[in-house]
């Protein structure tokens, strides 16, 4: 998988930490957090899920204060990956043909992100997962938990993460 969006920057971040929850209760508290760089998780391979906020959004041309981006962050060699719905989904694609059956369990994973569990409390599991295709199952679900945040803050009475998630059920039915 080609990566883009990846920015190589020194970045000052603080650390943070919530636990996942369901959709208005994580969002509620995204919204609460303060404007700077945030270090929010932390994965065994040394790389880290930072967020910065704001984060960008436009909406009506105006700057939507509560949004946040993710990134994939290495401090090894600074490197700030934005990572995307688009790039996270052809991920798991590629691991659904690769492994269908450890594909599966790895959406069954996801899903318990999406449904508000915290990723540490099944960080286990989602070590038991192999596949030689793609980034670690860990890094997609830790950024997943964020980027959900994010989209319940920014479409609080859409679909917020649950749009994204429909994408997995599809993939979930071709298996």
């Amino acid at each position: 998988m080609a990566v883009k969006n990846v920015y190589t920057h020194a970045i000052d971040l603080a650390l943070l930490s919530i636990k996942n929850a369901p959709r208005e209760e994580f969002a509620g508290k995204v919204r609460n957090i303060e404007y700077r760089g945030y270090e929010v998780e932390q994965c065994r391979d040394g790389r880290k899920i930072v967020i910065t906020k704001p984060g960008g959004k436009k909406v009506f041309g105006r700057p939507y204060k509560e949004d946040i981006l993710v990134f994939i962050y290495n401090p090894e060699d600074n490197s700030l990956w934005q990572i995307s719905h688009k790039q996270i989904l052809e991920d798991i694609t590629a691991k659904c043909e690769e492994k269908p059956e450890e594909a599966k369990k790895f959406i069954s994973l996801l899903k318990r992100a999406c449904n508000g569990e915290e990723p540490n409390d099944f960080i286990e599991e989602i070590y038991a997962l192999s596949f030689e295709s793609g980034e670690q199952p860990e890094e997609l679900i830790k950024a997943y938990k964020w980027i959900w945040g994010q989209e319940d803050v920014n479409y609080p009475t859409g679909q917020g993460r649950y749009k994204s998630w429909v994408e997995y059920e599809k993939l979930l039915k071709d298996l």
